[in-house]
């Protein structure tokens, strides 16, 4: 037959024109392409869809999806397909079916226009997200791995902060003295560490120390200088010698080139009357009578793990004690707070607080200060915080 008569005879039966330009512009695009009438009937399809598919334009004209797709699947492309003839667009995520079996992942963006003759046509584009599929599940697989990751961190954040508390000072009661005690790390674990040791024949034995910085670290070091100090405060060993074998510890077994420890130790004797007191680099101890100025017990020696050597000839205050006397040991988390006006506590600031609390009993005097702090606090605490309040009854 004639290529005219050809021509005119597909008009007749409905064939729709198709102008040569826009098969050419649909051909150089990357995604696959086809288009369709009202009936559904596939009238083009670009190489694109065909190098995503391996189905040639012949074979798409009489593709029946049925071979490809489930039931439910075919009803959800014919809700969509009515969706953008209705409202003229429509965009999803769904899947091509492959020759060879496969699936393509593909977004589908469908636009139904008008040919020169008034009929509608759809034309549907396929971008393959096959690399975005598998990227996000790759991103899932790590997602996963790390929620795994985090609960078992968390999961021993939680056993080192109980191992941690356990170490924590607890409020002690003997002949006519009592020592209560307070704890707070900002983070689950801290640096901050203390210790009340009950008394041996003769003695009560005190300290508190901070490692710098936060986190596990500190708490790390924390407890090694702990575990150090519980064998030495036990001992006989004078306090200036425990600090000297601390300072060894530390430069020896721990690398502190970021970090730096700070101490006050104290040995009261049973009957209250005599403390013994030393200090490396931590802030003064308090001592409180009442009616009197809160005295400053100032450290002598240098902070732990720095200089092979902390104290001096005077670094030992020996100290007589009265009846109703208070003694308050703690850490940098207690003075450098700050007001909304930027000032700081300060030591002088705690000693007025321990001024107009030195007539309270130990555990009365402890939570004075503590709610004297976060008074003057703007906002949560940001370090850890050791607190040990002696009274010498």
């Amino acid at each position: 037959m004639p290529p005219t008569l050809l021509k005119k005879k597909q008009m007749q039966i409905g064939t729709p024109k198709w102008p040569n330009q826009m098969e050419k512009l649909l051909e150089i695009l990357n995604e696959g392409v086809i288009v369709a009438d009202e009936s559904h009937h596939i009238l083009f399809v670009n190489s694109g869809f065909t190098k995503m598919t391996g189905i040639t334009p012949e074979e798409a004209r009489n593709l029946k999806p049925s071979r490809f797709y489930s039931s439910a699947e075919l009803d959800f492309l014919r809700q969509q397909i009515e969706v953008a003839f209705r409202q003229g667009h429509n965009r999803y995520a769904f899947y091509l079916p492959r020759k060879d079996g496969g699936r393509v992942p593909v977004v589908i963006s469908s636009r139904v226009l008008e040919d020169p003759g008034g009929r509608k046509l759809g034309i549907v584009t396929f971008t393959d997200i096959t690399d975005q599929i598998q990227a996000e599940e790759s991103l899932r697989s790590l997602n996963a791995h790390l929620e795994q990751r985090q609960k078992e961190i968390d999961e021993d954040l939680e056993l080192a902060a109980r191992i941690q508390m356990s170490l924590a000072p607890k409020p002690v009661n003997f002949d006519g003295i009592s020592v209560d005690a307070f704890y707070h790390s900002v983070h689950e674990i801290g640096g901050d560490f203390a210790m009340v040791l009950p008394p041996d024949e003769d003695r009560l034995g005190l300290l508190v120390g901070d490692v710098s910085g936060h986190g596990i670290g500190s708490a790390l070091i924390a407890n090694r200088v702990y575990s150090e100090t519980l064998q030495l405060l036990g001992s006989r060993a004078s306090l200036a010698e425990i600090l000297r074998q601390l300072n060894q510890f530390v430069i020896k077994s721990i690398d502190m080139s970021e970090l730096f420890i700070t101490l006050a130790v104290a040995r009261i004797s049973r009957d209250g009357r005599r403390m013994f007191f030393a200090g490396a680099g931590h802030p003064p101890a308090i001592l409180a009578r009442p009616g009197q100025k809160p005295r400053l017990l100032e450290s002598h020696s240098m902070i732990l793990g720095v200089f092979p050597y902390v104290d001096d000839e005077d670094g030992t205050v020996e100290i007589e004690l009265r009846s109703d006397d208070r003694i308050v040991f703690y850490t940098d988390g207690i003075t450098e707070v700050f007001d909304a006006r930027g000032a700081m506590l300060g030591v002088e600031g705690l000693q007025g607080i321990v001024h107009q609390l030195s007539s309270r009993p130990a555990e009365e005097m402890k939570q004075g200060i503590l709610d004297a702090v976060a008074a003057w606090r703007e906002g949560p605490p940001t370090d850890d915080v050791s607190l040990v309040v002696v009274h010498i009854r």
